[in-house]
């Protein structure tokens, strides 16, 4: 005999399969979703991100709205996962840091010195995309589209023209930054762990004087009016997302999951442009406050490289398998293949 129960959520499941998983067999009728991020109020992120929940909430007859808790409000990213996990909190934007929390491999795609532009970066990001939403989901976890945060930038109050220059910094390490610690390891870097939220007192008291970020995050945080230099050399690009829990898409209707991950879609899509141009603005933010653009040194650059494609090897087995790095580099290649000049 046809069991129509088993048979009906099947077909419920078919329809949302698109990066939503299973749909819920029961929901509630107003879901609001609480979400954390770093990213400060008036922030291109939260500017993008308190859209899309507008949106959803109008899409859904507000049966679905989100609670952003922004700034930090909710602690550091480690923070935010565990409190997902407690059922504290229903997601998070995050970083590649707060995503590493669910599965670390993902941070296979912001190796040092790995794409030489964007355009690499979002053909092989694209293309593991879906690997990693279905490690995610196996996780308890629904990663959506991806965010981004931009290329990463040493930022310094004194002039850096060379790794013995850069050796010679407090240089803040995030703390939960395993793939930069093991950067700093083999370079001889003397990292300081510290949280997001502790960098900016750090620049101030001298417990630092030298960080990384991209041009907005800089200028979002107030990075920017602590430091004097940058580095024209961008060390690696930094990705993000937001996620939730398995569980917060079960409070769901299959209607309203669709129409939150059809927003999410286009939100991300709006995001990624966002942050690009804002990265932009922010660069020219900058040296207009008097931060200065140091062209960093060719022989840096070489020494940078070479270190850089040694960790990628030192990291297989510790952070992601030699398969993961493999299809980088081979999807990397497969694109400068289609793109040679």
């Amino acid at each position: 005999m046809i069991n129509t129960s088993k048979l009906l959520t099947a077909c419920a499941a078919a329809a949302v399969a698109l990066g939503l998983g299973a749909a819920p067999a029961a929901h509630a009728d107003n879901v609001e979703l609480r979400v954390a991020s770093l990213a400060p109020s008036g922030s291109p992120w939260m500017d993008v991100l308190n859209k899309a929940a507008s949106d959803i909430s109008d899409k859904t007859s507000k049966r679905v709205t989100l609670k952003y808790f922004e700034g930090g409000q909710q602690g550091d990213e480690r923070d935010f996962i565990r409190k997902i996990k407690l059922g504290q909190l229903d997601g998070a934007a995050v970083t590649a840091i707060g995503m590493s929390m669910v599965d670390e491999s993902i941070r296979v795609l912001e190796l040092p010195m790995m794409f030489d532009n964007v355009d690499e970066l979002d053909y092989v990001a694209d293309k593991m995309w879906p690997m990693f939403q279905k490690r995610f989901e196996k996780k308890g976890f629904k990663l959506t589209d991806r965010g981004e945060v931009g290329w990463i930038y040493f930022l310094s109050k004194n002039k850096v023209e060379s790794l013995a220059d850069l050796k010679g910094q407090k240089l803040w390490q995030w703390g939960d930054d395993q793939l930069v610690g093991a950067m700093f390891k083999k370079l001889g870097l003397a990292g300081v762990p510290l949280g997001v939220p502790e960098v900016d007192p750090a620049l101030t008291s001298g417990k630092i004087n030298a960080c990384y970020g991209s041009p907005v995050a800089a200028v979002a945080l107030q990075w920017h009016t602590k430091i004097r230099y940058m580095t024209s050399m961008p060390m690696s690009f930094a990705i993000g997302a937001t996620v939730f829990s398995n569980d917060a898409y079960k409070k769901l209707s299959a209607e309203d999951a669709k129409a939150v991950e059809e927003i999410g879609k286009s939100s991300s899509r709006k995001l990624r442009k966002t942050i690009r141009a804002a990265n932009a603005d922010s660069k020219e933010t900058m040296t207009r406050k008097g931060v200065t653009i140091v062209q960093t040194p060719q022989p840096m650059v070489d020494e940078f490289t070479k270190q850089s494609q040694d960790i990628w090897k030192d990291l297989v087995g510790k952070i992601y398998s030699q398969e993961d790095l493999d299809m980088v580099i081979k999807t990397r290649d497969e694109y400068r293949a289609k793109h040679k000049k």
